[in-house]
């Protein structure tokens, strides 16, 4: 605990047989809980995790605050459903089981994957887990020794003393970020990441990619984990989901850290087409949900007029093509005077309505 609030670390596992127990050995003594979710791995990860489960003898059921149960009257009906869904959302995750016979007892909680659902998958259930145990505040940690156990405390803190309702940590601010990473990663890390400042709402965010984060207890029940995508862009996803439901996020420094023994399995070209497609379709449900639905804001009508003179002016570009490619030459006619005007319109209307978003959430982002 810290500062009388429990903390959580899901870490999601897939064939680290190599990398598991250094991990565990290395999580400090004031995480309450460490919830390893094993997502089908086909090495000896599972064995590994359950041995450290059986040799840990100490009882740690006085660590957690149990939930109170809601006395059912006219006054709470909300409250009532808003546990009900939390157990109708467990029955859409990947189906698991938790290994551990009194899992009140333990510290190491081990969840089996009945079937492999991606990163984001083992995630989503580990972060249910905490849902359920009522953690004040849930960090995650990979399994593969990729970030330092020793930077937990720079994760959780702004969550435990500053009520941030998301921490994450940030690579590409660390001095040595471009000698340690990959070329590769550092630049699909920096496409991603602009694609991501746009979807999100979060414009100040960098180094999306990186999953060393901490999660409120609020946040973390204002999120649908069944609807959190399932592979590696659920980070991605993940910020989005947190815009809407106006959370505010803090970046913390850490460390960059390859070369540990770990194997990616991450193959940078094809999730860049991926995540897009995953980040157009979260931008425009951000701007229906947030600032349509729920509270209507004129940035939405900007962008929607930005779309429209888009697609208007498409056709226009079509013939420009066509009479250039036909007679050499765009000759100053009526369809370039259209072109033009359509162009400078849709141009103006969508840096109106991105200063405005970057204005409307510039509140969310904590420093």
């Amino acid at each position: 605990m810290l500062n009388n609030k429990t903390i959580a670390v899901v870490i999601p596992a897939f064939n680290e047989e190599k990398q598991i127990k250094m991990v565990l050995d290395s999580i400090p003594a004031y995480i309450d809980r460490i919830i390893v979710i094993n997502d089908s791995s086909q090495d000896h990860t599972a064995a590994i995790v359950q041995r450290y489960i059986d040799q840990d003898k100490v009882d740690y059921s006085n660590d957690l605050i149990k939930p109170t149960e809601i006395e059912k009257n006219i006054f709470n009906q909300a409250d009532i459903i808003a546990q009900e869904l939390i157990a109708k959302e467990k029955q859409k995750l990947i189906p698991c089981e938790i290994y551990n016979k009194t899992p009140e007892k333990n510290r190491v909680i081990l969840i089996n994957h009945h079937k492999n659902g991606g990163v984001g998958a083992a995630v989503a259930n580990g972060y249910h887990w905490c849902k359920v145990n009522n953690i004040d505040c849930t960090a995650k940690v990979d399994g593969d020794g990729q970030m330092d156990p020793a930077e937990l405390e720079l994760i959780c803190k702004p969550v435990i003393y500053e009520d941030i309702d998301y921490v994450k940590g940030n690579r590409l601010i660390h001095r040595s970020s471009k000698l340690i990473m990959p070329g590769i990663r550092y630049f699909g890390n920096s496409i991603l990441s602009i694609m991501t400042k746009i979807a999100s709402g979060y414009w100040q965010v960098s180094d999306t990619q990186t999953a060393f984060t901490a999660i409120s207890k609020k946040s973390l029940h204002g999120i649908n984990l069944d609807k959190l995508y399932k592979k590696y862009g659920y980070p991605n996803d993940m910020l989005v989901k947190l815009n809407i439901i106006y959370s505010s996020l803090k970046e913390v420094e850490i460390k960059p850290i390859y070369n540990v023994g770990e194997k990616s399995t991450m193959k940078i070209f094809k999730l860049i087409p991926r995540i897009t497609f995953l980040l157009f379709k979260s931008f425009i449900k951000r701007l229906v949900v947030k600032y349509f639905l729920r509270d209507f804001h004129p940035l939405f009508l900007f962008y929607l007029l930005a779309l429209i003179l888009f697609i208007i002016d498409i056709p226009y570009f079509l013939e420009l093509i066509r009479n250039f490619m036909h007679k050499g030459e765009v000759t100053a006619d009526n369809w370039l005077i259209v072109f033009i005007f359509l162009t400078i319109a849709s141009l103006q209307s969508l840096f109106f309505a991105m200063w405005m978003d970057i204005q409307d959430n510039q509140r969310l982002y904590k420093y």
